[in-house]
């Protein structure tokens, strides 16, 4: 009884409150300027059209008399003086076990027409990443399913990798015989800033009934508003973070990180930001981090985070590329060259590493992995020489071991998108090309 009292209580103090609105007095671009009402920063509010619903929008910055708000849709239809109603805290999203299977907006809500997920937790997107001093080693290998990553670039369980790449090499194709290929508890797949046409394709091809029955997949498409594209990147590591914490081994990807980066770029310049490094300002440099530390491995469970990194011009070095790989367990490097080559997937082994490799690997999966990078760096290194026929054998015993294999390593590091291999398998091949058999 008492509890309906306090029920009852709770909600006529809520009709009794004074709502306070504020009013819209300037907007240029996607920036909107409200006066009139008190927020924090990251808190939601309701701006009111005439002919429309309201436009949910996200406090930015903050200025003496008004604040900064970002909306998280279309914008048609606002005008100045228009109505905003604060909500005095950040949007919550839904997680629970009931998420599986689903697909979801950038906010957390259902896209794909199923039931509601009200009755699930609520939950900031918000997280602490776990303590530095109590997460767990990553000690064990977690399985891809495809052989030049396993053999060469082994990724862990709770270690977070990035697949970089410029456009059209063929990071969503990787990412997709990924997904196929691993054994993890629960996939969390994010699509950050890409094309809509991925998304059926990846569901139907990719992950497919089966296996979207352990999946949630978070969808901001390129159209999204830059809010939405990087709440969704915090929605499905929320969501990722859930799962982990019920002692869930969670696989995360996350096409693309560089989009999520393009997004705060947009998000910090309408808030007065000053633009830095090629335009992104220093809110971008300080949200990687944000981002990135909450993967990886807890006191239960774990988060095995893969990041596409899209790369501009091909320059492995430009200001993302270089901030992620800094902050990344490891990267895989796709080469334009030999995806130019009919070779798939185009990873350039030699500059790729996983950072975690001696720790989740035997020594004689080592001594192999090392033995095939001598001998590609000894090609690499007279390839201009062997080209042109002008390489003398017996010059160099690498060189021409290399010569020799190098038609096996091709054939080993090749693979079709629809074929997988357990590590098992990986590892037998990998021996008999070093035997000299076939690969």
């Amino acid at each position: 009884m008492s509890t309906l009292l306090e029920d009852l209580r709770e909600d006529l103090l809520a009709a009794a409150k004074i709502k306070r609105y504020g009013k819209v007095i300037r907007m240029v671009g996607m920036s909107i300027e409200v006066s009139g009402v008190d927020s924090a920063i990251g808190d939601g509010c309701l701006i009111y059209r005439d002919k429309e619903g309201p436009v949910m929008a996200e406090v930015v910055a903050l200025n003496e008399a008004s604040l900064v708000c970002l909306p998280y849709g279309s914008t048609n239809g606002l005008k100045i003086g228009a109505l905003v109603e604060p909500l005095y805290r950040p949007l919550p999203i839904h997680v629970g076990q009931d998420l599986l299977g689903r697909v979801v907006d950038g906010l957390g809500m259902p896209m794909d027409g199923g039931a509601g997920l009200f009755k699930l937790a609520q939950v900031s997107v918000d997280a602490v990443p776990p303590h530095p001093l109590k997460r767990k080693l990553v000690t064990e290998q977690l399985e891809l399913g495809v052989k030049v990553l396993d053999a060469f670039i082994p990724c862990g369980k709770g270690q977070r990798l990035g697949i970089f790449a410029g456009s059209g090499v063929g990071k969503s194709s990787l990412m997709s015989m990924i997904i196929r290929g691993t054994k993890a508890d629960v996939s969390v797949v994010a699509l950050i800033g890409e094309r809509g046409r991925e998304v059926s394709e990846l569901i139907e091809r990719d992950i497919g009934k089966e296996g979207l029955k352990n999946s949630v997949v978070v969808v901001a498409t390129s159209d999204a508003p830059a809010l939405v594209r990087i709440r969704a990147a915090f929605t499905a590591t929320r969501i990722a973070e859930w799962f982990r914490d019920q002692g869930k081994d969670v696989l995360l990807f996350m096409d693309s990180l560089t989009r999520f980066a393009m997004a705060q770029r947009e998000v910090g310049l309408a808030a007065g930001e000053p633009p830095a490094t090629r335009g992104y300002p220093p809110s971008v440099f300080g949200l990687l981090p944000k981002l990135l530390e909450r993967a990886g491995t807890a006191e239960s469970g774990s988060i095995t985070g893969l990041y596409t990194v899209l790369v501009e011009g091909d320059d492995m070095n430009e200001p993302i590329a270089d901030s992620a790989r800094s902050i990344l367990d490891g990267h895989i490097q796709l080469s334009r060259q030999i995806a130019e080559k009919g070779h798939y997937p185009a990873v350039d082994v030699l500059g790729s590493i996983s950072r975690v490799a001696p720790a989740i690997t035997s020594e004689t999966m080592q001594e192999h992995q090392i033995s095939v990078r001598r001998l590609l760096a000894a090609y690499r290194d007279s390839k201009d020489l062997i080209e042109i026929n002008a390489y003398v054998p017996g010059t160099d015993p690498d060189v021409d071991a290399a010569i020799k294999k190098k038609p096996l390593i091709d054939e080993f590091t090749a693979q079709k998108t629809v074929e997988l291999y357990s590590l098992r398998e990986t590892a037998e091949r990998l021996q008999q090309l070093l035997a000299g058999g076939e690969a």
